[in-house]
């Protein structure tokens, strides 16, 4: 039987250590955007501090983007996104406050009377996972509403 030195055995530890290291387990919220537009991204969600949404993320066509870091603090997410390139928008039920630029809002409640825009969100079940992607599409069930 061969025997391995003390030494090399703790390299070969160290070693294993950081290569164990250097693929972390992620757990974000990402969307990818699968059509041929360059889209707009809002998000709305309930953490411990109540409503928040945040927007905007400009996704390439067909590429993915990181919203938010970190294991997922809900269940629902809601979404609101627009069309840059052919107009239209993806909406839903669930009324939210946003504005035309970059925006970090607490509360959903009374949008216009402080100062915000008013927007539809479609849900989004993550199933109470830590991570989730959100695939946008251009078809049925998940495609822009044009005006």
């Amino acid at each position: 039987m061969t025997r391995i030195s003390p030494t090399i055995l703790r390299l070969c530890l160290l070693a294993a250590c950081l290569v164990a290291g250097a693929s972390p387990a992620f757990a974000d919220l990402r969307m990818c955007n699968t059509t041929g537009s360059r889209v707009g991204v809002a998000i709305g969600y309930r953490d411990a501090q109540g409503w928040t949404t945040e927007g905007w993320w400009n996704l390439s066509p067909r590429g993915c983007e990181t919203l938010l870091r970190g294991t997922l603090a809900a269940r629902f997410y809601y979404v609101h996104a627009v069309d840059y390139d052919k107009g239209g928008e993806w909406t839903g039920k669930s009324v939210m406050c946003t504005r035309n630029k970059e925006f970090t809002i607490r509360g959903i409640e009374d949008c216009l009377a402080r100062g915000f825009d008013r927007a539809g969100f479609f849900e989004v079940d993550t199933g109470e996972q830590k991570s989730w992607t959100i695939q946008l599409t251009d078809t049925t069930g998940n495609a822009p509403q044009r005006p």
